[in-house]
């Protein structure tokens, strides 16, 4: 499953962390992320995936 997770978070950052932890704050702040540019929302999607 951490698989899929990271392949997502490469390819749509947000969806990654959704799948990850929902709805919180670290989904929103990897969308504002994202938005600010697709490489930082990627390092923080990857990030979250990862730490758990």
């Amino acid at each position: 499953m951490d698989l899929i997770r990271i392949l997502l978070a490469i390819l749509l950052p947000p969806l990654g962390v959704f799948l990850q932890v929902g709805l919180g704050l670290q989904f929103w702040l990897n969308i504002l992320l994202t938005l600010l540019g697709y490489i930082p929302g990627i390092v923080h999607a990857l990030w979250v995936i990862l730490k758990k």
